[in-house]
């Protein structure tokens, strides 16, 4: 049994995140900071660079602002090693794509067999309404913006030339429960196809991005938090249950940062809940 410890965790404000492959450099009293997930291309060289010195990626960020406290209570959970993944990643990897933009690249999920997938905002925010996504099977298509709603940092894009694509299946937010077994999918650094899992670690926590330019507003939303990995160019992906259903868009995760603005992954990772997503994809279609 795995037991989840009553614990007080601060809303901060977080900008948005530009990963890169750089070799770690020491630690100075690091101060927690929180970032967005979007990720350069990983190049062959870089994928070296990565893993002889540190996979790391961030931009150097502002302080952080003090903003008021949340918690969670304490419950106990079951174990969930009797969870077959191999089926769940299965049947989830064909619905999640990868979406490349000229300056990075981010993640989606299908909506529909003829092409329409769901983003996250800041992952296409920069692309001018032109983009590529690259499906499951490797096949990289022209796929256009179709609608965006900064305000819930969610964005609906159009492959081009395709058909026969698998949607994701759906599943109700609102019946998640905190130690609740996912898995997280997407193309962190440009490595598509990566699967991670953990468990639900907290629900409705409030976070707030800062907008990414000098006239952005900052984005607010209740998300799911799970201690699945997820790291730069998972914005956008799919976090699903143990049945293989969207429960989630990753979007944000929190890191301590050192002062050279390095950060990754430590297991705090947020999510705009299915339902939330939903509401937003049928206003935006």
């Amino acid at each position: 049994m795995m037991a989840v410890h009553r614990g007080v965790m601060t809303e901060q404000s977080f900008p948005a995140m530009s990963g890169s492959l750089v070799e770690p450099q020491p630690a100075v009293a690091p101060a927690p900071k929180f970032w967005r997930r979007t990720a350069p291309m990983l190049t062959a060289a870089a994928l070296v660079a990565g893993l002889f010195g540190g996979v790391t990626g961030a931009v150097i960020a502002s302080p952080d602002s003090p903003a008021a406290s949340s918690s969670v209570a304490a419950q106990t959970v079951s174990n969930q090693s009797t969870v077959d993944w191999t089926t769940t990643a299965s049947a989830v990897l064909p619905s999640v794509v990868q979406v490349n933009v000229a300056n990075g690249l981010g993640s989606g999920v299908i909506l529909t067999a003829d092409g329409k997938i769901l983003t996250n905002n800041h992952v296409v925010a920069s692309s001018g309404g032109r983009l590529t996504v690259t499906l499951n099977d490797g096949r990289e298509v022209p796929a256009t913006v179709v609608s965006t709603d900064p305000a819930s940092d969610l964005a609906v894009v159009q492959a081009t030339g395709v058909s026969g694509l698998t949607p994701i299946k759906w599943a109700d937010s609102d019946s998640v429960k905190v130690g609740d077994a996912v898995m997280a999918i997407g193309s962190p650094s440009g490595l598509q196809g990566t699967v991670t899992t953990g468990i639900v670690s907290a629900l409705d926590r409030k976070v707030t991005v800062p907008g990414e330019g000098r006239r952005a507003s900052s984005v607010s939303y209740q998300a799911i938090q799970t201690d699945a990995s997820i790291n730069p160019g998972n914005s956008g992906g799919a976090l699903v249950n143990a049945a293989g259903e969207l429960i989630g868009i990753n979007s944000a995760i929190y890191s301590p940062a050192s002062s050279s603005g390095e950060a990754g992954s430590v297991g705090i990772g947020f999510a705009i809940p299915s339902n939330t997503a939903k509401q937003i994809v049928d206003k935006l279609s």
